[in-house]
């Protein structure tokens, strides 16, 4: 008998009949013998509407009470699919996140889980019951709720899995399993028997909409071994864990993110310490920045260019523009970040060069470039993400 733990997200319960599959995928599970913990998000696109509904009533609601409403999608969830395993016979019982056991940090919107504690999950699976959880939320120090920030679910499920020490954590999604591209995009994207944390913890970061990158890092930090399938079609998914793969390299997928900003300081006074000044201003907002570039200095001047999301661009503009003279900061957001990622990359020539030449014969201009040893990203203008990511995947990836 194994401990599994099953995640279904929002599209795999979006109706009556969805909902009443996975009750059917599950109890399959739980009839081989298994111990059964589900999660699952809200239906559908029923936390868009949620945040709409707010958005009609105060555009600035403060983040507490967009918690509060928004674990509602979630509740919503667990019952609906509890009902459904219990009207088909057998036991089961749903929890909210707080009565998982899911204790997290105050920052409402996004909040980090600190500790899970197991007891009631322990005790309901010692009564043999068919476990349903609340993903994407938790409860605060001042018994506030919380939630996890996008794909929390994900994170959720492997958080679980981690502390019950399950055998498998399975990601149902509506697609088959993680592809080299987005299948419904590229013609001859192929579907990967396994991948490692590490590759898909890039992939998940650089766009790949299949796994929160979040839940990729603490499988891998907890070894917990997943597998992305279908909760429509029942064919083998993709296996993530350690693979063994000595100095091959392989390019394992290439991805797209169109949730990009490009702002650019031009004309900075090259002045010691104003990269930490300007750096040190966005993080103190939470912005998160990508790839940077800097200019050699001319003139006692330099450029700085860095990326964020899309949504922090105007702000990162606002904040530096406040701080900095004699300068000039623009931010562009008609722009993507293509990349491609594989193990091996740093030991194995001409892999950047190949990417460059797919680009260049597709007519498509690079204005960034970010390497590591796993993969190569280059910022574009967002019109051309589509052809770039048919081109490179071209290049990379046989059609046979």
């Amino acid at each position: 008998m194994a401990l599994i733990v099953q995640k279904f997200g929002g599209s795999s319960v979006a109706d009556a009949e969805r909902v009443k599959n996975v009750a059917r995928i599950v109890t399959e599970t739980y009839k081989q013998g298994n111990d059964v913990v589900v999660v699952v998000s809200a239906q559908g696109d029923t936390t868009d509407d949620l945040i709409a509904k707010a958005n009609e009533i105060n555009p600035k609601a403060a983040k507490r009470e967009m918690d509060q409403l928004l674990t509602a999608g979630e509740q919503i969830s667990i019952s609906l699919l509890a009902m459904a395993i219990e009207g088909m016979g057998y036991p089961v019982i749903s929890l909210l996140g707080w009565q998982a056991g899911f204790n997290t940090n105050s920052i409402y919107n996004a909040a980090r889980i600190k500790n899970i504690k197991p007891n009631r999950l322990q005790a309901e699976l010692a009564k043999h019951n068919i476990v349903v959880v609340a993903g994407f939320q938790g409860i605060n120090r001042y018994d506030d709720l919380t939630t996890l920030g996008r794909g929390g679910s994900d994170t959720s499920a492997v958080a679980i899995a981690a502390v019950l020490k399950a055998d498998k954590c399975q990601i149902f999604t509506d697609v088959e399993g993680v592809y080299t591209a987005d299948p419904r995009k590229v013609e001859n994207a192929k579907k990967l028997k396994e991948i490692t944390y590490d590759e898909m913890l890039e992939l998940a970061t650089l766009g790949a909409q299949v796994l929160n990158n979040r839940s990729v890092e603490m499988a891998k930090k907890y070894g917990v071994e997943l597998e992305v399938l279908s909760s429509l079609n029942p064919v083998p998914g993709t296996i993530v864990k350690e693979v063994a793969k000595m100095e091959k390299m392989l390019i394992r997928g290439v991805t797209k993110d169109k949730d990009v900003a490009l702002v650019s300081i031009l004309n900075l006074q090259d002045t010691p310490g104003v990269a930490f000044k300007i750096f040190s201003k966005l993080s103190s907002k939470n912005i998160n920045v990508d790839i940077i570039l800097q200019s050699f200095g001319r003139d006692g001047t330099k450029d700085i260019v860095f990326t964020v999301s899309k949504e922090n661009g105007p702000l990162a503009v606002e904040l530096l523009d406040g701080m900095l003279d004699d300068c000039k900061i623009v931010c562009n957001t008609e722009v993507a970040k293509v990349s491609i990622v594989g193990a091996g990359m740093e030991s194995h020539p001409g892999t950047a060069s190949k990417m460059f030449e797919a680009l260049y014969e597709s007519n498509i201009n690079i204005q960034m470039i970010s390497t590591s040893e796993i993969k190569i990203s280059v910022v574009i203008d967002a019109d051309d993400a589509d052809r770039a990511v048919a081109a490179v995947h071209r290049a990379f990836i046989p059609n046979d």
